[in-house]
C-alpha cells in the first residue's frame, strides 16, 4: 500500500480532518515516514539544502493544470496570467504545454521574452501602459495588446502595434474581495459600455475579468451572457473574446472550487458567439502548485492565545494582510501526528497585523520544525517586498525527486548594494 494511503488510513482513526488537508497540497505531496514528501523530495531536505522561507514548486502540478486548460478548450489560446508569480522556469514550462503569457507590464513581457515565450502567444495588458511599453509590445510581435482607455488608441497605433482588443468593464461584483474584483462599476479597469461601443471598430474584440480567487461558477457565467448581449445591441462580430481569468483554488480543507474542466465548460457553453477564446489562468495553474516551507522558531503563550513564530511572514506572502486571504499548515516532519491545539502562526515582522495563520490546529510545534503552508504558489513570492530589511525567500521546481533552483535567494548585501 503506498504511503499517502496508509497514512489516510490512520487519519480516519486519529484525525478526521486531515484527509482533506493533503487534497490541499500538490498532486504528488504524499506522506512518508511521517514527512510530508513533495515530487519525490522530501520537505525536511529541502528546508536545509535551499534554507527557509523556501516557496516549493511542484512540476507535475503545473503541468497537469496546463494540460487541463488545452483539453478543456483544445481551440483557445490559454496564457498564463504571469503576475501570479513572474518565473522564468515556470514560463518556460508551460510554454512547453503550449501555453502563452498574459502581462501587464516591461518586466513582466521580459519574463516572458527571457523564457522564448513565442509572439503570437502573448497578451498585453495595463491599464496604464507607457509608450515604452507600447513599443516594446509591438516590437514582440505580441498576438494582441488589449487597450484600457479610450486614449490608447492612438498611442498604441503610433507605437506600431498591430491586432487589439478594448478591457470592458460588465458593472458586475463578482464573490471575491473588494481588493480583487475588477469588473465593478467604477473600478480602474478597462472602459465603459459607451466608450467600449465607440472602440469596437478599430479593435479585433473584447476582453472581460470580473475578479480573481473565484470559488463558485455564476460571476463567470454572468459576465459572458453580459457579452453575448452586449455584442448583439453592437450589431457587431468580434474576431476575438477574451473570457479572463479568475478561477480560484481552496487553501482551507472544507473549500471547494470548480474544476478547471468545470469552469471553462461553462464559459463556453454560455457563449453564443462564433470567435476564437482567450483564457488566462494564473492562480489555477500555480497556486495549488506550491507550498511555502518555514522554520519555526518562538513558541509562546500569550493571554488565550499560543503564537508560533516563524522566519517570515508579511514579507514574503502579504495576502492575508491585504484580502484577509486565510490558509492552513502542517508541521511537515511530523505530518501524520495528531493535532494537540490549536494556534495562530505569526511572522517575524514589526506589525501586529504579521499574522500569516490567525488559528490552525497542529502538531505541538517546537524550535526548528518545518511548517508547510499548502497553496501559496500564486501571489506570494510576486508580491514579496523587504520589509524590515529582510531578503525575498527562494523558490525550487521539484520533479522525480530531483530540485531545481528557479529563483535564488536574495541577500541582505544584495540589498545593501541598490543604496545609493
Amino acid at each position: 500500500m503506498a504511503a499517502r494511503e496508509r497514512v489516510r488510513d490512520d487519519d480516519r482513526v486519529r484525525a478526521p480532518g486531515r484527509l482533506r488537508m493533503l487534497d490541499l497540497f500538490p498532486d504528488s505531496a504524499r506522506v512518508d515516514r511521517g514527512e510530508i514528501v513533495i515530487g519525490g523530495a522530501r520537505t525536511t531536505d529541502l528546508a536545509k539544502e535551499f534554507g527557509t522561507p523556501l516557496v516549493v514548486y511542484c512540476e507535475q502540478t503545473i503541468r497537469a493544470r496546463a494540460r487541463a486548460y488545452r483539453e478543456a478548450a483544445p481551440e483557445a489560446l490559454v496564457v498564463y496570467g504571469t503576475k501570479a508569480f513572474p518565473n522564468v522556469a515556470v514560463l518556460r514550462l508551460l510554454a512547453e504545454e503550449g501555453l502563452g503569457a498574459d502581462v501587464s507590464t516591461l518586466g513582466e513581457l521580459r519574463f516572458a521574452q527571457a523564457a522564448e515565450m513565442p509572439g503570437n502567444r502573448l497578451v498585453v495588458h495595463g491599464n496604464n501602459k507607457s509608450d515604452e511599453e507600447l513599443r516594446a509590445a509591438a516590437e514582440a510581435l505580441a498576438a494582441f495588446v488589449v487597450l484600457d482607455s479610450v486614449e490608447e488608441l492612438d498611442r498604441a497605433r503610433a507605437a506600431g502595434v498591430g491586432r487589439m482588443l478594448v478591457r470592458v468593464t460588465p458593472g458586475i461584483e463578482a464573490e471575491t474581495h473588494e481588493s480583487i474584483r475588477t469588473g465593478q462599476v467604477g473600478s480602474k479597469f478597462g472602459v465603459s459600455p459607451e466608450d467600449a461601443r465607440r472602440l469596437a471598430p478599430h479593435v479585433d474584440g473584447l476582453h472581460v475579468h470580473v475578479g480573481s480567487q473565484l470559488l463558485a461558477l455564476a460571476a463567470a457565467r454572468e459576465s459572458v451572457a453580459w457579452l453575448n448581449r452586449f455584442v448583439r445591441d453592437l450589431g457587431w462580430t468580434p474576431s476575438v473574446l477574451d473570457l479572463g481569468g479568475g478561477l480560484g483554488v481552496p487553501t482551507q480543507p472544507g473549500e471547494t472550487a470548480p474544476s478547471i474542466a468545470e469552469f471553462v465548460a461553462t464559459l463556453l457553453a454560455e457563449l453564443d458567439l462564433p470567435v476564437r477564446v482567450i483564457l488566462e489562468p494564473g492562480r489555477s495553474l500555480v497556486g495549488q502548485a506550491g507550498v511555502t516551507l518555514y522554520r519555526v522558531g518562538t513558541v509562546k503563550r500569550a493571554g488565550e492565545r499560543t503564537w508560533v513564530a516563524i522566519d517570515g511572514g508579511i514579507s514574503d506572502n502579504p495576502r492575508p494582510q491585504l484580502y484577509g486571504a486565510r490558509y492552513t499548515a502542517l508541521v511537515a516532519n511530523r505530518a501524520d501526528a495528531a493535532p494537540t491545539g490549536v494556534y495562530g502562526v505569526a511572522g517575524k515582522h514589526c506589525e501586529s497585523g504579521d499574522v500569516l495563520i490567525d488559528l490552525v490546529e497542529l502538531a505541538e510545534p517546537q524550535r526548528g520544525d518545518v511548517l508547510a503552508v499548502p497553496a501559496t504558489g500564486a501571489y506570494t513570492l510576486g508580491m514579496a517586498s523587504n520589509y524590515n530589511g529582510v531578503p525575498r525567500p527562494a523558490a525550487v521546481l521539484v520533479a522525480d525527486g530531483d530540485a531545481r533552483l528557479i529563483r535564488r535567494r536574495e541577500t541582505v548585501e544584495e540589498l545593501l548594494a541598490r543604496e545609493a
